[in-house]
């Protein structure tokens, strides 16, 4: 029994399934967005279809990518962690290789089957996503340049999975503003290799640059996606903007107290996703959708909870209490 659930733990924690709310909660949000929003013209699928279905549908797509990502994370860094992180599920035994591969395939087909719910689009841009998603963890991330540039495009685009054609698009950009931030400085910050170079620094920032722009000039059917933050009331950006200036309180607060490495770079990836998951609640709920943002909250709640519990549990599996003689 102790076996079974120390291989479940390591599954758990291989595919990081406590911090993939956040990747749930950008993907619900435009789902809720585009159904209850003024101005929105969503496909004729994601009006007609119940909402529950789409949300399931919703979490599997973005579940499943975000996994897909963690699992190819760890076997990728197989030989890396055996030298510097050891105790990962991995290296340490825990999990076969078999098991992870396995893994990694079924998470694939996880996010293709949940895209299918949105209709084709949603599948092809699903798909294109898990090579973006291939290219970071083989090439990307050994090039921080790069590496940040290929997480802008999935950022935003994971997003776009349910609605393509979304017009109000500021939520999406400062997701993928705030991805990449948290990227950024958890690579700086938590000393690790390769360096950010300033030359790194500037391809990154070209990078975004790039994807900005795209994002705000690609067609939206016959609306312009070029609309002011304020189109849907001022709460929502106003909300959003104090939201990050607290986050780079409490990130400057942590480095204070943690000194950068790799405790800081943990602590920053996992406050920068329940941020996501707060932008995605201050948004609806500032443009008055209070039903969407009561779901959100839900969401948003269970996802703290949970992260936590699950942090608990995997202690008490791997590193169970005993008595003392």
């Amino acid at each position: 029994m102790k076996n079974r659930l120390l291989q479940v733990a390591s599954i758990l924690r291989l595919t990081r399934i406590s911090t993939a709310f956040a990747a749930v909660a950008n993907v619900w949000f435009v789902i809720l967005w585009s159904r209850g929003a003024p101005g929105e013209h969503p496909p004729a699928g994601l009006v007609e279809q119940n909402i529950w279905i789409l949300l399931l549908g919703g979490a599997s797509a973005a579940g499943g990518l975000y996994a897909f990502g963690t699992c190819l994370n760890d076997i990728f860094d197989y030989h890396r962690d055996a030298q510097l992180k050891p105790s990962k599920p991995l290296v340490s035994g825990n999990i076969k290789i078999d098991a992870a591969v396995v893994s990694t395939a079924a998470t694939m087909i996880l996010a293709v089957l949940g895209a299918a719910t949105f209709g084709t689009v949603g599948v092809i841009l699903t798909l294109g996503l898990l090579v973006a998603v291939l290219a970071f963890n083989a090439t990307g991330k050994f090039i921080p340049g790069i590496g940040l540039l290929l997480l802008g495009l999935i950022y935003a685009g994971y997003m776009l999975v349910p609605n393509v054609e979304l017009v109000f698009v500021w939520p999406v950009w400062l997701a993928m503003t705030h991805g990449l931030a948290v990227a950024g400085l958890a690579h700086v910050l938590g000393r690790k290799a390769p360096p950010m170079t300033r030359r790194a620094i500037g391809f990154a920032l070209a990078g975004w640059v790039m994807w900005s722009v795209l994002l705000f000039l690609l067609p939206a059917g016959e609306d312009n996606r070029l609309q002011s933050p304020l189109a849907h009331g001022w709460a929502g950006p106003l909300v959003c903007l104090v939201l990050a200036v607290l986050f780079g309180l409490n990130i400057y607060r942590r480095y204070r107290a943690l000194g950068p490495g790799p405790r800081l770079a943990e602590k920053i990836h996992r406050h920068g996703t329940i941020w996501l998951a707060l932008y995605a609640c201050s948004w609806l709920l500032g443009s008055g959708l209070l039903v969407q943002g009561a779901i959100m909250s839900g969401l948003a709640l269970a996802g703290v909870i949970g992260m936590n519990i699950m942090r608990e549990l995997y202690g008490l599996v791997e590193h169970p209490v005993g008595y003392r003689r």
